[in-house]
């Protein structure tokens, strides 16, 4: 396995380049699904690792909260793929919440570790995040704004696990005659 230095790496590294790509901004929010099992080369929920989950959550939260972003950490199938928040987001954000804590086999050392390193935690059942990574193909595009853009980054995998990262964009409407660059003055016919 690798270290947790090594994980800590390769998920900033990851994190830093889809936010290069993603451009969000302050007050928006991203989501992390983490299988720390996967990430030991484990088969998903079979065995959870706080340590990992610590070194994980902690790397996003140092790239995010600089920037004014918000976390969000999605748990297991166990507790129904609810996401632990700040309390102020759910509330700024309109998110019902919901009544639950994490264990390691119960929502995961992801959402153990977010309930010990945020100011006032809460669960929630459902949010739309702008963009998000998921160590461990915990299938976190549920919880991405739609339209999802899958973001290639030089981080493929963080420890065993396999990584992706998505971004979104506003929806493209029209047809043939739309346009999706402004441009007033080409009035051409």
């Amino acid at each position: 396995m690798e270290s947790l230095n090594q994980i800590k790496a390769a998920t900033q590294t990851g994190v830093t380049e889809l936010l290069e790509a993603a451009h969000l901004k302050r007050g928006d929010l991203f989501v992390l699904g983490l299988s720390t099992s996967e990430v030991q080369g484990e088969h998903i929920g079979q065995d959870s690792n706080i340590e990992i989950g610590r070194t994980v959550v902690k790397a996003i939260v140092e790239l995010l909260a600089p920037r004014g972003i918000n976390l969000a950490v999605q748990g297991c199938e166990h507790l129904n793929r609810a996401l632990v928040v700040e309390r102020a987001v759910a509330e700024q954000r309109g998110l019902e919440i919901v009544t639950v804590y994490p264990q390691l086999h119960a929502g995961g050392a992801g959402q153990v570790a977010a309930f010990e390193l945020f100011d006032d935690p809460v669960e929630v059942e459902h949010v739309v995040a702008e963009a998000g990574i998921d160590i461990g193909d915990t299938s976190i595009g549920m919880q991405v704004k739609f339209v999802q853009i899958p973001v290639r980054t030089s981080v493929k995998e963080i420890g065993q696990a396999h990584v992706t990262y998505l971004r979104s964009r506003p929806k493209l409407i029209g047809g043939a005659r739309a346009k999706y660059e402004w441009d007033p003055f080409d009035q051409k016919k």
